[in-house]
């Protein structure tokens, strides 16, 4: 076992979490920006992935020492296998930009429509973020964007804490609505973002119907994973099987938009003189899929009724992005207001996965999504958020992890 690793099997079970979330977002970011640089981030991640999994693998077949150890040790394996499965899924993702496969620029322009994107800056001598810690930035809530990870030459920060401080050289990633990007560049005294093109130039001409109808069905692939994810990590952090039975009928979906995704690409391929550059499309649309089957198949112990191993519910609950059920309080500040005018995520850092009304949940609720009381809540995001986020939905702070 490296020494640069964890030692015991929570925390690499939360750096392997933190390590394939991140590993995800990058590999979207690779695309979104044309980068063989996120790329590259990507490929290192993927190596310390897999040296993690190998020693969660070998600790955890230590660590049974019973049948019913065997039983809850099964349950951590199969996440820990899923983990790997998904960091591969990214792997595949930000292979599309290095091997060239082709991401038309209708898919680009659409990508800052997904909720959430990955930014990446390194910090410059004498900036606003050189010699300043991490809380003193206080970054999720002047930006919207929340720090998820540090690299300083080769050595990672997956859990950014509020002393650490940032020095010059130093690359930082965050994770939040488009808006924040430009913020981010100037305190770290870096040019703002100029969007290189879209791979291979774009046919000439109108806009392609079944082309525009691929676009919107990946981005929302896109979305439906990400949730997924959330939903599945969600369901082993609080053994809910109501979660558990939303992430197999997300999974459900998905198979049904994979198939309608390859349909439209297909048909648009005829209205092309080069009909390869379509090819990254339909990656995209294979390893979506795959995120979301890793999803499915983690649940599978609490959708049974099996009893979900406490370093697993552990390790979940203390990644750097938390996840917590709320219910907005009648008369509460967001009661009656839509998510778009309490702007969650530049004023709290956090994010509305999904929302419970009526025994009946609606992912990724949009901008106009009106809030009522009584509604259950599933929010994500950077722990500072906790706070401002309890006074908006009307719950005292030490009551939002019950």
């Amino acid at each position: 076992m490296r020494e640069d690793r964890p030692r015991n099997l929570k925390e690499m079970l939360v750096e392997a979490k933190n390590t394939s979330e991140l590993m995800v977002d990058l590999a979207y970011a690779a695309i979104f920006y044309n980068s063989e640089d996120f790329s590259e981030e990507v490929f290192r991640l993927e190596e310390r992935l897999n040296g993690l999994v190998f020693d969660m693998r070998t600790l955890a077949t230590l660590a049974a020492r019973s049948p019913a150890d065997s039983e809850q040790m099964a349950g951590i394996l199969q996440v820990v296998e899923d983990i790997e499965k998904i960091g591969n899924a990214a792997y595949d993702i930000a292979k599309i930009v290095v091997k060239k496969l082709g991401i038309p620029s209708e898919l680009l322009e659409d990508l800052p429509e997904a909720e959430e994107v990955t930014s990446r800056v390194r910090v410059n001598a004498e900036s606003r973020m050189d010699g300043r810690s991490v809380g003193d930035l206080d970054l999720p809530i002047e930006s919207g964007m929340r720090p998820i990870a540090v690299r300083s030459d080769a050595e990672w920060n997956f859990d950014p804490e509020p002393e650490d401080v940032l020095r010059a050289g130093d690359v930082i990633f965050l994770q939040g609505p488009s808006e924040g990007i430009a913020d981010i560049r100037e305190l770290a005294g870096a040019p703002p973002l100029a969007l290189g093109p879209a791979g291979e130039p774009g046919e000439a001409g109108s806009q392609i119907s079944e082309l525009e109808r691929a676009v919107d069905l990946l981005i929302e692939m896109k979305n439906l994973s990400e949730v997924a994810v959330g939903l599945a990590y969600s369901a082993l952090l609080y053994q809910d099987a109501g979660l558990a039975r939303e992430v197999v009928a997300i999974e459900d979906e998905m198979d049904n938009m994979r198939y309608r995704t390859e349909r439209w690409v297909l048909l648009a391929a005829r209205h092309m003189e080069d009909p390869a550059r379509l090819r990254g499309m339909l990656h995209l649309a294979i390893a979506s899929e795959a995120i979301t089957d890793c999803a499915q198949e983690m649940v599978w112990i609490v959708e049974k009724g099996e009893e979900v191993h406490p370093v697993l519910s552990v390790a979940v609950g203390e990644s750097d992005e938390v996840v917590l059920k709320l219910t907005v309080s009648p008369q509460a500040p967001a009661d009656g207001r839509s998510l778009g005018s309490l702007s969650l995520e530049t004023e709290t850092g956090m994010y509305a996965l999904a929302v419970n009304r009526g025994g009946r949940w609606t992912y990724r609720p949009r901008a106009s999504y009106v809030l009522q009381g009584g509604d259950s809540v599933l929010a994500s995001g950077a722990p500072e958020g906790l706070e401002p986020l309890s006074e908006l939905f009307g719950q005292e702070l030490e009551d939002l992890g019950e």
